[in-house]
């Protein structure tokens, strides 16, 4: 018998095309990690500003946040399987670019801003584009939720070991071998895409309507029910104010715990060791329902770890500190994106799903820039330990009106059968 067949936690595999998206994504995504890793470390090493850190990633997001909600309205009805395959090609190229301009020698500040902001503007596309596409992988909507948390998992596994590997290599090499090696992986998910089979069109020209026309018609209808309009709100405000700390990671690793690459390895693997856990936790849940709790239990932890760890001083201290990071960091994540595929309609799917994009990445690179500024005044420790303030007090809120949210919530559970 078929591991995904004695267990619950694996049902999402029971999909063919989730498989082989998942098989794809296992190389892709670690080298992935490696690149992000290598980049942040090659920005700070060049300039040793977190402000200037901060505005590559600013630079790398700010497409989700321009594009993002128009983006999904575009995609109605499309194929977003091409729609991936081209933008991991354009990321492949993106990768390759970045390692010829680093292994010889030649990378200045202003190539990685430019970089950023072409790769920034396919993830405008790519990551709505893989929203929608997930139901189309796992093609019943009780596995939904556990697909979500699967490859939530997945991300977070290659997190772990993805970091580890790049502080090891830009230690011994350089990070131009990163960039490499980053740029020959996105060949699996692209074969893995051609590899796939589906009994229903792609596309559809069914309820596809003007671009400007679909992201209104998104908005009021996030707008008009309660549950959609706090869970997308407080994701937005959490990940302008603390999902940005992985951009100060590298003023930790050398200004206040006085390592080097390696020690932005660990930490960034500690944080991808604790998001597993909690990829783990939610994908042996059964049922979404109880995930509004969740939801804001662990935006209150969120806060409380990453205030604990501006104050820490020690490397192991602050390995632990990181994992538990990762862990509430995932859990808020994952929750509220399952929240949202569960309670919108099929029709307003792609709609809803670019605002959170929206919410949980298109803000960040604003956070990124705002943590970055006030950083350079008030130094990294005070930036995320206000940041920490603001999750916790976010979680307390949501805590708070859950009840009315389930109320609300109770009939759509019901008619999708999922009580």
């Amino acid at each position: 018998m078929r591991l995904w067949e004695r267990s619950t936690a694996f049902r999402a595999f029971r999909h063919r095309n989730f498989r082989l998206f998942y098989s794809g994504e296992v190389v892709s995504l670690s080298g992935l990690w490696m690149q992000r890793v290598a980049m942040n470390w090659l920005v700070y090493r060049l300039t040793g500003s977190p402000l200037l850190l901060g505005t590559v990633d600013f630079m790398a997001q700010i497409p989700v946040l321009l594009f993002g909600s128009f983006t999904g309205a575009f995609l109605e009805g499309r194929n977003l399987r091409k729609v991936i395959m081209i933008c991991q090609i354009i990321s492949m190229v993106h990768a390759f670019t970045l390692a010829v301009l680093t292994l010889t020698g030649v990378v200045q500040y202003w190539h990685i801003l430019i970089m950023a902001a072409v790769i920034g503007t396919s993830d405008a596309f790519e990551i709505p584009a893989r929203q929608g596409f997930t139901i189309r992988l796992v093609e019943d909507e009780q596995d939904l939720g556990n697909g979500i948390a699967l490859t939530s998992t997945l991300f977070n596994v290659t997190r772990l070991v993805g970091p580890t590997i790049a502080g090891m290599l830009i230690a011994v090499v350089g990070e131009g071998l990163c960039f490499l090696i980053n740029g020959f992986s996105y060949s699996a998910t692209l074969i893995a895409l051609a590899f796939m089979r589906f009994v229903s069109p792609l596309i559809s020209k069914e309820g596809r309507k003007p671009v400007l026309e679909g992201v209104m018609e998104g908005i009021r209808y996030v707008r008009g029910f309660l549950p959609l309009r706090n869970y997308l709100g407080a994701m937005a405000l959490v990940s302008f104010f603390a999902f940005p700390y992985m951009v100060l990671l590298p003023v930790f690793a050398r200004e206040i715990l006085g390592g080097g690459p390696q020690t932005l390895g660990f930490l960034m693997g500690a944080s991808g060791l604790g998001a597993l856990a909690g990829s783990v936790r939610l994908a042996l849940r059964k049922s979404p329902v109880g995930l509004g709790k969740i939801m804001a239990y662990s935006c209150i932890m969120l806060g409380a770890a990453m205030a604990a760890f501006s104050l820490s001083r020690s490397f192991y201290l602050s390995l632990i500190l990181m994992a538990f990071l990762g862990f509430f960091m995932v859990s808020t994540l994952v929750s509220c994106n399952t929240l949202v595929q569960t309670l919108v309609d099929e029709d307003k799917r792609n709609r809803v799903m670019s605002l959170f994009i929206v919410s949980a990445m298109g803000l960040t690179p604003l956070g990124s820039l705002n943590a970055g500024w006030i950083a350079s005044f008030l130094g990294a420790p005070a930036t995320l330990f206000m940041g920490g303030t603001v999750s916790l007090i976010l979680g307390l809120l949501l805590w708070r009106s859950w009840p009315v949210m389930w109320a609300l919530s109770e009939p759509v559970y019901k008619r999708k059968n999922l009580l």
